[in-house]
């Protein structure tokens, strides 16, 4: 991938993620299930990973973390060092063992919005003295309820990466 590609892609991609930023943050509060609002950030950053690699990985991480710490009552850096790291070993996986389908894309939502549900309880447990069961519980059902907006998000994310393959290939050379 030429330079102007890895531009239009990062600027799509940083697009796509303050748009999933802007869903959970302001639509999704008002669309509770139960009490819990689903967790899209975390699957836009498998999504980029999965589908564009590593580096890519790393960076929607790094940027998705950033935002998920700023709208989220959790330690600042938690989730930004979370995601970073989750996006890296992510698109390293689709670099090497893994295919760039719906299945491992699938594979990647649960294990990072499961790390994600940890990483929410894990104070609460050994802090704050809550009873885990609950809490185990309601981490269960959003995961089962952020899973519902990985179709979505997956086409979203997959659509980018098609839009910048095709605006290099259009470039003309020098």
């Amino acid at each position: 991938m030429n330079r102007r590609a890895k531009v239009i892609s990062i600027i799509l991609h940083a697009l796509f993620v303050i748009m999933v930023y802007i869903f959970q943050g302001m639509i999704f509060p008002y669309l509770r299930v139960y009490g819990m609002v689903p967790l899209l950030l975390p699957i836009a950053c498998a999504g980029i990973a999965v589908y564009e690699g590593c580096h890519a990985g790393g960076i929607a991480g790094l940027f998705a973390g950033i935002l998920c710490d700023a709208s989220f009552n959790e330690p600042v850096g938690v989730f930004m060092i979370l995601l970073t790291l989750s996006g890296l070993f992510i698109g390293a996986l689709a670099d090497t063992v893994l295919t760039r389908g719906f299945v491992s894309y699938m594979l990647a939502c649960i294990g990072i919005l499961v790390l994600s549900a940890f990483v929410q309880i894990f104070p609460l447990i050994f802090f704050a003295g809550i009873p885990y069961r609950p809490l185990l519980t309601v981490a269960l059902w959003q995961t089962v309820y952020s899973l519902v907006f990985t179709i979505p998000l997956w086409l979203f994310v997959r659509s980018l990466g098609k839009r910048a393959q095709e605006a290099a290939s259009r470039e003309r050379p020098l």
